[in-house]
């Protein structure tokens, strides 16, 4: 991990600092399950999964579309579909963290305040790549039989960029928030 002087952004880290890991050392991952999640927890948990499976299904549902295994229909709908889910449900996520869980969580311990403001912080590197998302998609949605290869591939391109920066804030996140929240518990949360 990176010490806590390092660089925290999100496109270069490469982990949460040993300073914002010291419930995770308590709680390790491997450990959660014993731990008891709460319904609330697994909850938020699949959320994240939610939008990890979403992005692996958008970029082989463009990939069969560059590869002519889709028909371009289809694939239309699905890139609304599944698009639209993944921008409004991550942009919901976040608000919720930003607005509710993230101020409650940090009040629960102090050493992990900073934590929580790079996670916001994070929230918003991100809405730069959702909005690019959002465009490339909707330019292949509104390609002609002619451009609408490049435009997918453009699109490919673009998401394969932004999923790795999505995994490793989704990590981290979890990193911080379920031990905070198998130590201390749900008071507050509503």
């Amino acid at each position: 991990m990176r010490d806590a002087g390092a660089d925290l952004a999100l496109g270069t880290r490469d982990g949460l600092p040993d300073a914002l890991r010291v419930l995770l050392a308590e709680f390790p991952r491997e450990e959660w399950e014993k731990a008891g999640l709460s319904p609330l927890i697994r909850f938020w948990l699949d959320r994240h999964m939610m939008f990890r499976k979403l992005t692996v299904r958008l970029a082989a549902d463009a990939r069969a579309a560059i590869d002519g295994r889709a028909d371009p229909r289809a694939h239309a709908a699905a890139l609304s579909r599944f698009g639209g889910l993944f921008v409004g449900e991550l942009h919901g996520h976040h608000h919720v963290e930003d607005a509710h869980y993230f101020p409650v969580l940090s009040r629960h311990d102090a050493r992990l305040e900073t934590g929580f403001g790079l996670l916001d912080a994070d929230h918003h590197a991100l809405d730069g790549h959702l909005h690019a998302f959002v465009e490339r998609a909707n330019a292949v949605l509104q390609a002609d039989a002619v451009a609408r290869h490049d435009a997918t591939g453009r699109f490919l391109d673009g998401l394969e960029g932004f999923a790795p920066l999505l995994e490793r804030h989704l990590t981290d996140e979890e990193d911080l928030v379920v031990p905070v929240l198998l130590k201390y518990g749900e008071r507050g949360m509503g």
